[in-house]
C-alpha cells in the first residue's frame, strides 16, 4: 500500500510534499537539504496494518558513503566513550539533546539545548549532543533514531536506576504518528510513542525528563506518562508548534522553554507554565492557532526533581541566539514546526 495515502489522511502531507532549503550556509559545514519526498516506511496490506507499523519505529538509510559512515561511528563511539560514571549518593543527570531532522534550526537549538541543560542539571561530563552541521559546526555525531536507541543504552549501563536521571531533549518536525527522524535525502525514519516506551523499559530508565519540541508532541503523553517521569511537549497532540524555518536559531518552544524559561533559577514546572505563556502571546500576535504545549509530572518524579534542582545555578544565564519570534512579522505567515 503506498503511503501517500495514509499521510494524507494524518494530515500529514504538507511537510513531506515539499521540499525544506536551508539558507546561505558556511560550506565547509553546510546541512543537507532535503529534496527528495518522503519515502513509503508502512508495511502492510490494510490501512490498519500500515498505521500499526509505525510503532516498531521504521528507518531508511540510503546512499551513504562508507567514509561517512565510518567518520559517524567514531564520532558517537567517542561521544560515548567521553560519558563519565554516576557518583554514588548523588542524584546524577545524564543530559542527552538531539536534532532528528537536517534543518539547521534544530541542530543550532539542540547545541544550545544541550549546554542550557547541562548547566541547569550539574551534566558535565554527562552531557551527549546528537547533531548534524548547523552551518557553522560539523563536529558533532549526527542525530538519528539508531544513534538514539544506541546512547540510551549506553547511558543506562552508567547510571544506577534507583537514584539518577536521563534529561532527554528533542527537536525535529513531527507528525501524529510520532517524531520525524528526516537527514538530507539520505536518512528517514518515524520514531513512535509506542518504541519509545519499549525502548526506555528495554534499557531500565525510569527516571526521566523527557521533553519534545516537535508538531503533535502531545502524543507521546499517554504512553511515556508515569510516577518517575516529568514530560514537557511543544504541542498537544492535535497541534501544530511553529518557528522552525532553518535559518532560525530557535523554535517557538525551543526559546520559550530552553533559551529563556530554564535558564532561571526556577522549578521546571514553573518554568514550563511560563514557557506556555510566551508561546501563546507570540502564537496570538502571529495569529496562528495555538500549539498548547504539555506538562506532565508524576508523583514520584517531584521528590527527585526537588533533589535536582537544588543544585542548579542560583543566578540565571542571558539568551542567546535570534529570538524565535519577531514582532516584526506579524503579518507574515509562521511555519509550523512539523
Amino acid at each position: 500500500m503506498h503511503l501517500r495515502p495514509i499521510i494524507g489522511l494524518l494530515a500529514l502531507g504538507a511537510y513531506f510534499a515539499l521540499p525544506h532549503a536551508a539558507g546561505a550556509q558556511d560550506s565547509s559545514a553546510a546541512p543537507p537539504e532535503h529534496t527528495a519526498p518522503f519515502p513509503n516506511l508502512g508495511i502492510g496490506e490494510t490501512r490498519e496494518e500500515v498505521i500499526e507499523s509505525f510503532d516498531l519505529a521504521p528507518q531508511l538509510r540510503r546512499g551513504e558513503s562508507a567514509r561517512d559512515l565510518l567518520d559517524q561511528r567514531r564520532r558517537l563511539d567517542a561521544a560515548l566513550g567521553s560519558l563519565q560514571r554516576q557518583r554514588p549518593g548523588t542524584v546524577d543527570a545524564y543530559v542527552i539533546t538531539i536534532a532528528l531532522d537536517s534543518d539547521p534550526v534544530f541542530a543550532r537549538e539542540a547545541r544550545e539545548a544541550g549546554r542550557v541543560l547541562q548547566s541547569r542539571y550539574d551534566g558535565a561530563g554527562r552531557t551527549l549532543t546528537l547533531a548534524g552541521p548547523d552551518g557553522t559546526s560539523d563536529d558533532l555525531p549526527r542525530g538519528s533514531i539508531d544513534a538514539l536507541f544506541v546512547a540510551l543504552a549506553h547511558v543506562a549501563e552508567l547510571m544506577d536506576p534507583e537514584e539518577d536521571v536521563l534529561v532527554l531533549y528533542t527537536t525535529s518536525h513531527g507528525m501524529k504518528l510520532g517524531l520525524a527522524y528526516h537527514y538530507g535525502d539520505t536518512g528517514y525514519g518515524i520514531l513512535s510513542p509506542a518504541r519509545m516506551k519499549a525502548v526506555l523499559e528495554e534499557v531500565g530508565i525510569e527516571r526521566r525528563i523527557l521533553i519534545l519540541s516537535a508538531c503533535y508532541s502531545g502524543v507521546f503523553v499517554p504512553s511515556l506518562a508515569s510516577d518517575d517521569t516529568a514530560i514537557l511537549t511543544a504541542a498537544a497532540s492535535e497541534r501544530t508548534s511553529f518557528g522552525c524555518r532553518p535559518e532560525n536559531d530557535w523554535t517557538f518552544y525551543g526559546d520559550a522553554l530552553i533559551n529563556r524559561a530554564l535558564r532561571q533559577p526556577v522549578a521546571l514546572d514553573q518554568a514550563a507554565r511560563v514557557a506556555s505563556l510566551s508561546v501563546a502571546e507570540w502564537e496570538t500576535k502571529a495569529r496562528v492557532l495555538a500549539s498548547l504545549p504539555q506538562i506532565s509530572i508524576g508523583a514520584n518524579a517531584r521528590g527527585w526533581l526537588t533533589q535536582l534542582e537544588a543544585r542548579m545555578p542560583r543566578v540565571a544565564s542571558a539568551p542567546v541566539g535570534q529570538p524565535a519570534f519577531d514582532p516584526a512579522q506579524f503579518n507574515q505567515p509562521v511555519p509550523a514546526a512539523r
